[in-house]
């Protein structure tokens, strides 16, 4: 056993004796040590009950043969942070949450981890740290929220308040409409209940293989989930207790490039968030898989969107595709298509996927489509490239309200604060291009997710005329014309950086396009003119992720060779 290291032979009488003062007796030493990763922070809703989680987990550790130590990594709850400075705080929390898990599990030479995340950048944090250790692990998460409702009846979720700003500011709802929306939109814990990041990265692990069926979408906070529980638990320890087995499910021969490619296939017939592209190809950088931005189109040719979830013009939520055949069942009808790209590969569950999925059926064709009647015949996520994203740009296609096809003149801000003012003057008009730079992962710094300026568009009315296109990100809440992740960024020397007001901006998404209407001698006299604006920094952290992090095409990985 790994743990073996620090807890076997005489030389390890110190390292007993720490172990004892925490309550180890004789007979544990003989047995598996696993990590219990907590991510229990009070102030996040996905979240205030993972202590209460990681008891249940300990416990079926316990009783089944093993020793857990709980730990704890930090998280940020980007609905809160939103729309002030503290979003700059949530990707490079993704870094934190990586390092800590790295740090603890090689510090102690633990055999083994369940891993308890929900939300946002928790989730792939985790799994970039347990990739680095490369030991076998389950992940677990809290469970997504259950879906809210206005007093009228009508579904409604985290999207909903955010857009009922702009239509409060627009006048098309009351002071008391607006008190309803918000006091019930988020009726109880778990991950916002819509496909937004949280949701999209608890479904994918369950398409990479590395959480068992039912992660994305069994309730939180139900005897169902309970269940879940105990049996990730119970697996870990079977794992953990035999060498070979445990050998078999380290976690890279688990995720790997399969995986990989499986979890962007149920991504795009799911119409997940866009960041999931950015944790994606994070995730991927850390398995040693060679992914790029661009592979995500050839992936998105032979995939159906047929799920349709909030905040995607529906008001399908996660407890729906839940009753509907989870995601199992999306999985069994994505190989009914003739090109089907999933691929067949090992899970933690000691299954194949395909094992996995052999008897999974849809329940309710009508929350769950099949590949004969899809949304659409291609995924839920484009990557657009031209003089406008040489690097690339991703937009949720799913999320799309407008044409698919889109000219306009560019109305250009520096940053999400400058933006939020100039759409509440009335500055945005219908045909315009908003344009917000300076808000990628080293211009921000820490790229924002940016979820009130699309929601007030939205909000406003504006949301199938205007466009708009930023180096920064976009909340898994958002939709309409949104495309982020601008590569290179305005802080690069990006291309975003030198646009003028009034420049005209063409959008083409079945042909993964965006351009900026501009001849080569124009672009190369403002290149030659162009200084980027570096922003004043008081936060030593934002500094030093400003120093090391690299572009959204990347993943936004921290440099490890300078």
């Amino acid at each position: 056993m790994r743990s073996d290291e620090v807890k076997k032979g005489h030389q390890r009488t110190p390292h007993r004796s720490l172990f004892r003062a925490t309550g180890l007796k004789d007979d544990d030493f003989a047995k598996p040590f696993i990590g219990v990763a907590n991510s229990f922070i009070e102030i996040i809703p996905g979240h205030f009950f993972l202590n209460k989680v990681a008891e249940i987990i300990k416990d079926e550790i316990r009783a089944n043969g093993c020793v857990p130590f709980e730990f704890n990594t930090i998280g940020v709850d980007d609905g809160i942070a939103m729309g002030h400075d503290g979003m700059l705080f949530s990707l490079p929390s993704r870094e934190l949450i990586a390092s800590s898990i790295e740090t603890v599990m090689n510090a102690h030479k633990l055999d083994a981890m369940i891993a308890i995340p929900n939300c946002d950048k928790i989730v792939p944090g985790m799994i970039m740290g347990a990739l680095r250790v490369n030991v076998p692990t389950i992940f677990v998460s809290g469970g997504p929220m259950a879906k809210g409702y206005k007093k009228d009846g009508t579904p409604i979720d985290l999207a909903s308040a955010f857009e009922a700003v702009g239509k409060h500011e627009a006048g098309t709802i009351s002071d008391e409409e607006l008190l309803d929306i918000e006091c019930n939109a988020c009726p109880s814990g778990g991950s916002c209940s819509g496909m937004f990041t949280a949701n999209s990265m608890n479904t994918l692990m369950e398409a990479m293989g590395i959480a068992l069926p039912g992660n994305g979408t069994i309730l939180a906070q139900t005897p169902d989930r309970e269940a879940l529980y105990r049996r990730a638990a119970k697996r870990i320890c079977e794992i953990a207790k035999d060498e070979a087995t445990g050998e078999k499910f380290k976690l890279r021969n688990i995720l790997n490039e399969n995986a990989v490619k499986n979890a962007f296939a149920v991504d795009m017939a799911m119409g997940g968030s866009s960041n999931t592209v950015l944790h994606m190809l994070a995730i991927a950088n850390e398995a040693g898989v060679d992914f790029q931005l661009k592979d995500i189109n050839e992936i998105s040719k032979n995939v159906s969107h047929i799920a349709k979830i909030s905040p995607s013009l529906s008001t399908v939520h996660m407890e729906d595709i839940n009753s509907a055949g989870g995601v199992n069942a999306v999985m069994k009808e994505m190989t009914k298509r003739g090109n089907s790209v999933l691929v067949n590969n090992l899970t933690i569950s000691g299954e194949t996927l395909m094992e996995k999925i052999a008897d999974a059926q849809i329940k309710d064709k009508s929350i769950i489509r099949t590949v004969d009647n899809p949304y659409s015949q291609v995924g839920g996520l484009a990557i657009l490239y031209g003089n406008l994203a040489e690097e690339g740009a991703v937009i949720k296609t799913a999320g799309l309200t407008g044409a698919r096809v889109f000219t306009g003149k560019a109305m250009c801000y520096d940053g999400q604060d400058e933006a939020v003012a100039g759409i509440l003057m009335k500055e945005v008009k219908a045909g315009d291009v908003v344009v917000i730079r300076y808000e990628g992962p080293r211009g921000g710094p820490g790229m924002q997710e940016m979820l009130t300026p699309t929601s007030l568009i939205m909000g406003m009315g504006l949301g199938s005329s205007v466009a708009l296109i930023t180096d920064g990100r976009f909340s898994g809440a958002t939709r309409g014309a949104s495309i982020g992740h601008v590569s290179p960024e305005a802080a690069e020397g990006g291309m975003i950086g030198l646009l003028k007001n009034g420049d005209e901006i063409h959008i083409d998404v079945d042909k993964y396009i965006l351009s900026v209407n501009l001849d080569d001698d124009e672009i190369a006299k403002r290149k030659a003119a162009f200084v980027p604006i570096k922003k004043s920094l008081q936060s030593r952290w934002l500094g030093q992720y400003r120093a090391l992090v690299t572009n959204a095409s990347k993943g936004a990985v921290l440099k490890t060779d300078l």
